[in-house]
């Protein structure tokens, strides 16, 4: 008795032209998901450190970082040339106050004000700095939290800055 192999041989069936085999319809997906894998993980790492857009020279403090909530915060940041950013927003002066409104009436309804994260350049005048935090104050936004960098001993800290809401 003959054995025939998978290319057909004496009582064998043949597929398609000359004993070839049909093409394979199948797409091999691992590679595909070990390469998303891959952009997740990536992007998952760049993604925090991409969330502060505005370069600012923080000062540093030894304090210990503040637990953020489930709402994102307001990310305000005061440049070392006295520019008002919102998020990554250049914002005048003149338009603080509304904007500030704007903000805290979208809070309106909840139970606790919005969370600032105030950002401000360490070369700025303290004035300065107290002149946006009043601003805050009186748009009805009390959470303010002062945003810092490590010294070299103590890892990057957000403290609270006010909390009369409370």
């Amino acid at each position: 008795m003959a054995m025939s192999g998978p290319s057909g041989g004496a009582g064998g069936r043949r597929r398609g032209r000359g004993g070839r085999r049909a093409p394979m319809a199948d797409i091999n997906v691992t590679p595909l998901v070990d390469v998303m894998l891959v952009l997740l993980i990536i992007f998952m790492i760049t993604a925090p450190l991409l969330a502060s857009a505005v370069p600012i020279d923080l000062p540093e403090s030894r304090a210990k970082p503040v637990e953020t909530e489930e709402q994102e915060p307001v990310q305000l940041s005061i440049n070392g040339d006295d520019t008002i950013y919102i998020g990554d927003q250049v914002v005048a002066e003149a338009e603080l106050p509304a904007r500030l409104d704007a903000i805290a009436r979208e809070n309106e309804g909840q139970d606790k004000p919005r969370q600032i994260m105030l950002r401000a350049d360490k070369t700025l005048d303290y004035g300065r700095v107290m002149r946006v935090m009043g601003e805050l104050n009186r748009a009805g936004l009390t959470r303010i939290a002062l945003v810092t960098t490590g010294s070299d001993d103590a890892p990057a800290a957000v403290t609270t800055g006010s909390d009369s809401g409370q």
